[in-house]
């Protein structure tokens, strides 16, 4: 097994040459792969909901409660998950769940994000009587919604959703999501997730799912390595027909399977800040993203929650180059990844990277 550190040992500054600005990250265009609807609402947004519903909220302002909300002490993914049942007690009707996907995609658009994959399990979003499928109908509303307010501010992004199941639901659930998700692939869905607590909780127990999204054509990505360790990684790809996996961050523990993923092209969407509060790793610094880059490995950079984890994308990137030590090739090779493995038609993405790649020639 070879530890992050170990990994990471020895590397040095980049000359300061190398090195992107704050303005440049700003400026950068990006794509954010993996983010969760339910843990990126504005605070104001909650106590504005909240009132007109009736349900008690943990601080009376938005400062207050977002910071509330921020997960700094978490012992575990699951003690992390714990703030979701907060969030999702103002996302229990149609017009609610609009308005946070709308606003989602403009808060997204207002830093340079260009395409954006949001994902969420509508089966969370029933308790108040709607149903998965009208669920999933305002959060495309909302989505198209946020398309068109940013374009018309001169933010031009495009947004889909990824349809999540829980690790700790039945596999009737998964399935019933999975079904869910095929439906919709013309309709602005694009991709199957499995999230949730990983440990205890493997992909083995809901194969249907996976194997009926995957004859049906839609892509997978898998949250894996994150509560558990390299097997449930293996378990996502081999099992699961991942695409994609979500954090990756324990990938280190099992070099045969490392190399496996580096000469698939297996991405890893990796979220720094949230992989801290989540006690997968020690510090930024300490993250063995540096190391996968360097290895080979393709990686985007993800917020997971913008609320829950107090970030926004660029913030990331800024870990990346200050925490990490990242040079601005890899910072770029990095966002370049985010379009070249969306879950998108071949057309819009090669539409996406010749707007990336005229970005970046202006950067340079």
């Amino acid at each position: 097994m070879t530890p992050p550190e170990r990994m990471q040992k020895g590397t040095p500054h980049p000359a300061p040459s190398l090195v992107p600005a704050d303005e440049t990250l700003g400026s950068l265009p990006k794509a954010e792969l993996h983010m969760h609807l339910d843990g990126s609402l504005r605070p104001g947004t909650m106590l504005e909901l909240a009132e007109q519903r009736g349900v008690a909220m943990p601080a009376s302002d938005p400062e207050a409660l977002g910071a509330h909300m921020v997960v700094d002490q978490a012992a575990s993914l699951e003690e992390y998950l714990e703030r979701f049942a907060i969030t999702l007690s103002v996302m229990q009707d149609a017009e609610a769940v609009r308005r946070i996907a709308r606003e989602c995609v403009l808060d997204h658009a207002e830093e340079g994000v260009r395409y954006v994959e949001v994902r969420f399990c509508p089966l969370l979003n029933t308790e108040g009587g709607l149903s998965s499928d009208q669920v999933l109908d305002a959060a495309l509303e909302g989505i198209r919604a946020g398309e068109a307010q940013a374009a018309s501010f001169g933010r031009p992004i495009l947004a889909n959703l990824i349809v999540c199941a829980l690790r700790s639901h039945p596999s009737s659930q998964t399935l019933e999501m999975a079904e869910l998700a095929v439906a919709y692939r013309d309709r602005g869905v694009c991709g199957f997730d499995l999230a949730g607590p990983e440990a205890g909780h493997p992909v083995a127990d809901h194969v249907e799912a996976f194997d009926l999204a995957a004859r049906s054509g839609l892509p997978i990505t898998i949250h894996a390595g994150e509560g558990d360790g390299a097997e449930s990684i293996r378990q996502a790809l081999v099992l699961g027909h991942a695409m994609r996996i979500g954090h990756g961050t324990r990938l280190f523990e099992d070099p045969a399977l490392m190399e496996e993923v580096r000469r698939r092209g297996v991405p890893l969407e990796v979220c720094l800040t949230s992989n801290t509060q989540t006690r997968v790793v020690s510090s930024h610094a300490a993250h063995p993203l540096l190391g996968y880059v360097r290895s080979g490995i393709r990686v985007v950079l993800g917020t997971d929650n913008r609320l829950m984890s107090g970030v926004s994308l660029t913030d990331e990137y800024r870990h990346a180059r200050d925490d990490l030590r990242l040079t601005r090739d890899e910072i770029f090779r990095i966002a370049r990844a985010g379009f070249e493995h969306a879950f998108l038609d071949e057309p819009t993405r090669a539409e996406l990277l010749t707007g990336f790649d005229a970005s970046v020639e202006r950067l340079l």
